[in-house]
């Protein structure tokens, strides 16, 4: 089980070494690791796991067919699980095909972009500050590509957070 929720006081001065990105680009490896195995795999999911993965549709290198882009605008929720394919995990980030109403697609997404990350096999899941600074988050449909044939809701499904891991160190802007 994996819960931690840091928060700091306004009160708290300022500090010189960047800790709320160390934490963040480390558990961003982590997304790279679970993926990489996967990769190296051959591509199969073992047992029931699944994953859900957000991303910032505009953020720097995200690579996507234009007719999700106006779909999506801002954020972007898809499901790895029964079909995709040529999942490429590379040190910045993963390429991966979707189909999306029967429509092939190649999704490039950098680590950088993705904002959450959920297994619910395992009720496993990490949050992300955004890496992408003054975009405003918009409502958007699910993205709902072909391969999603689970029930289970992107957030990980429990209401008390568990196995969810937030970090919000209150920067001062």
């Amino acid at each position: 089980m994996v819960t931690s929720l840091f928060t700091m006081s306004e009160e708290t001065p300022d500090s010189l070494i960047p800790y709320d990105e160390i934490v963040q680009e480390a558990l961003r490896a982590v997304v790279g690791r679970v993926l990489g195995e996967i990769e190296s795999g051959g591509g199969e999911l073992p047992g029931n796991h699944h994953f859900y993965i957000t991303f910032k549709t505009s953020a720097p290198g995200v690579s996507i067919p234009q007719h999700l882009k106006e779909r999506f605008p801002d954020e972007m929720t898809i499901v790895l699980q029964n079909k995709f394919w040529e999942l490429e995990v590379r040190d910045t980030g993963f390429s991966v095909g979707l189909s999306f109403n029967q429509i092939p697609a190649k999704l490039e997404v950098p680590f950088a972009a993705i904002t959450a990350f959920v297994d619910p096999a395992v009720d496993f899941g990490l949050q992300f500050q955004a890496a992408v600074d003054d975009i405003a988050p918009e409502t958007h449909d699910e993205a709902e590509n072909d391969g999603s044939d689970s029930g289970d809701h992107p957030d990980g499904g429990d209401s008390d957070g568990s196995n969810v891991v937030s970090i919000d160190f209150g920067r001062k802007k």
